[in-house]
């Protein structure tokens, strides 16, 4: 019997992690034009004042990899990803309130 070793690689996001537009890319695989129309469809919003000083937030590195999983596994258009993404939202900040009832 042949053992097999598989290696799994990634990078651990907190609150304060920042990245920039080619950072983003990277880490959830696509082109700045698809970042860039989901800025447009407010799925995320960089900070700075124009693309080479954007930063996105560990939030946001969540949100567009979501987006992609959405429109990837189930066709979903992107303000369809968006209103998907804050009712994520919305439930996640809802859940706690009913586990203390």
């Amino acid at each position: 019997m042949t053992e097999h070793t598989i290696y799994i690689h990634g990078i651990v996001l907190n609150e304060e992690t920042r990245c920039t537009l080619a950072d983003l890319c990277l880490l959830c695989g696509v082109n700045a034009e698809v970042i860039h129309e989901m800025i447009d469809e407010g799925i995320v919003t960089p900070e700075g004042f124009s693309s080479r000083e954007w930063s996105f937030s560990a939030i946001a590195v969540k949100r567009v990899q979501t987006a992609i999983r959405l429109q990837r596994d189930l066709r979903v258009n992107l303000p369809g990803c968006a209103l998907a993404l804050d009712l994520l939202e919305e439930l996640e900040a809802l859940r706690p309130l009913c586990r203390r009832r």
